[in-house]
């Protein structure tokens, strides 16, 4: 009862905290901490005593991913110091219209993100456009977190083909590709794309029923223009990132994306090269944001390294992987719950593929059906309010509160990544 107690008590503080506006540096081990002391788990004494697991948590996910981050965060600076993700994104809403602005969002996140971009920088980069889009088609501010997240960490994050990792780590422990069940994953994509984008608009259209207007504001971005390159230049390094990560994949496995996404960032510094605003400063910025986005990453990490080991958790997952009937159900429970555990995705991953994976393969479930369901469930409860971009999103960048903007978050990238679960299933399950 007491390590439940400490394991639940851990994760709501967590949350609690992280709300708040605490560092997860901070947080994570603290929360950590308390879920170790309700465990009998001993803080320095013992082989593996709180400071040697949470570590081992922490540094494996770095040395696994570093390169990832660095090359992913370096790529998508390089496309907002050039100005490349802008010029794309004006290409973009000059083609759609202003009077589409929630449509225009959702697209400039969603091809930015499927080209390689992390979802940190595509938020960045999109959001000086929201709001201007937002602001000239006068609908309430506090939609904008929801639509640049519904077009960054649902149907792209999480589908075939994708270079963001969420759809990479299943292939370190299952053999599998980054293209794994493209079938279904293109069905689910499309029905997820539809209904989220149906439902996001619907909530938009409730509020400015019900008296909702843009209200600006004076820390307001200003869109300073620039010399931009042409949107294709921006473009023709989303295609290299995607084309050698299909090329590669079969005989790298997952160093395939450290090529693709390198042959990306080479691909942009020669197209764009005269367009770089000012590239030392791209090149810290990238890095310094590379460190911070895999150390925010990895600190949760750590906090499942240390629920991992406690006796609340391992029952936890001995009874989900006990389901009766449908193994990929009892695998999506399983991910979903550790992804909501850890607040990320590919946290949450990192740590349940290695209990659930070898598991469910060797009660026969295919490989690639349990990609993808991994892939798509990581991305269902990792957006609770603790998420370090779900946070970062609303907070740093939109400079909303969770009360106001955590509402629409919560329905687009939780209850629709949820739906589409759901019918990747039924289709795995009956074809």
């Amino acid at each position: 009862m007491l390590s439940m107690f400490g394991l639940v008590g851990g994760l709501l503080l967590l949350i609690l905290l992280t709300i708040r506006g605490m560092n997860l540096f901070i947080a994570a081990p603290l929360c950590a901490l308390i879920v170790a002391l309700t465990n009998g788990i001993s803080v320095f004494m013992g082989d593996e005593n709180f400071v040697v697991t949470y570590m081992a948590g922490f540094t494996d996910f770095i040395a696994a991913w570093f390169f990832m981050f660095l090359l992913g965060a370096l790529f998508g600076k390089f496309m907002e110091d050039t100005g490349a993700a802008d010029s794309v994104a004006r290409w973009i809403i000059e083609r759609i219209g202003f009077r589409q602005a929630v449509l225009a969002v959702v697209l400039a996140c969603a091809i930015l993100t499927y080209g390689g971009v992390s979802v940190f920088v595509v938020a960045f980069s999109v959001y000086p456009m929201a709001v201007s889009l937002f602001k000239d088609a006068n609908l309430p501010r506090r939609f904008i977190p929801a639509a640049m997240a519904f077009g960054s960490v649902t149907f792209t994050m999480t589908s075939a083909g994708s270079p963001e990792i969420q759809n990479w780590i299943p292939i370190k422990y299952l053999g599998t590709s980054p293209f794994a069940a493209w079938e279904v994953s293109l069905v689910v994509a499309i029905l997820m794309a539809g209904f989220g984008y149906w439902w996001l608009r619907r909530m938009i259209n409730k509020a400015v029923e019900n008296g909702e207007r843009f209200e600006a504001r004076d820390t307001d971005p200003v869109i300073h223009e620039r010399d931009y390159p042409h949107p294709i230049t921006g473009i023709l390094p989303l295609f290299v990132v995607l084309i050698l990560s299909f090329l590669l994949h079969e005989a790298l496995a997952q160093l395939a994306l450290i090529v693709a996404l390198t042959g990306g960032v080479l691909t942009l510094m020669l197209v764009n090269f005269k367009y770089f605003h000012d590239l030392g400063k791209a090149v810290n910025m990238g890095t310094t944001g590379a460190l911070v986005a895999i150390g925010n990453t990895a600190a949760v990490v750590g906090f499942g390294a240390i629920a991992k080991n406690t006796v609340a958790f391992q029952d936890t997952v001995t009874l989900m992987t006990q389901i009766p009937g449908n193994e990929l159900i009892g695998a999506a429970i399983a991910v979903s719950v550790i992804a909501g555990l850890t607040g990320s995705a590919s946290g949450g991953q990192a740590i349940a593929l290695p209990l659930v994976g070898p598991h469910y393969m060797d009660q026969g479930v295919e490989p690639e059906q349990l990609h993808r369901i991994v892939s798509i469930s990581s991305g269902a409860l990792d957006s609770l309010p603790h998420n370090g971009y779900v946070v970062t999103t609303i907070r740093a960048i939109c400079h909303e509160t969770h009360k106001a903007a955590y509402g629409p978050v919560a329905a687009l990238t939780v209850v629709v990544p949820v739906m589409g679960l759901s019918v990747a299933i039924a289709l795995f399950s009956f074809f």
